[in-house]
């Protein structure tokens, strides 16, 4: 479930970067060669409206807090089930304690 999780939040961020990269287009699209010597202008990040690079930081951070979440997500589930499968190599048929007192 936290590898579920934190797909979820890697793909929406995912998703309004992409939203923001075309709002960021549409508000800067007349930047860009002069008419008179056809050379192109460079825009820096600093040059950004504060809102969208304050969105543009927001996105990048939950975007790597969702890659994190889905990593380590699965590094647990991954370890919970080799656990699983070392007890069912002994012999054990008792199920791991999921913290519910409910029967299996």
């Amino acid at each position: 479930m936290r590898a579920l999780c934190g797909a979820i939040i890697t793909a929406g961020s995912l998703i309004g970067l992409g939203l923001t990269a075309v709002g960021i287009g549409n508000r800067y699209s007349g930047f860009g060669a002069s008419p008179t010597d056809g050379r192109y202008g460079f825009f820096r990040f600093q040059d950004l409206d504060t809102a969208l690079m304050f969105i543009l930081v927001a996105l990048t951070a939950s975007l790597l807090i969702g890659l994190a979440v889905a990593f380590l997500g699965l590094a647990y589930h991954h370890e919970r089930r080799h656990h699983e499968r070392i007890l069912a190599m002994r012999g054990d048929t008792t199920r791991p304690s999921s913290g519910l007192n409910m029967p299996a």
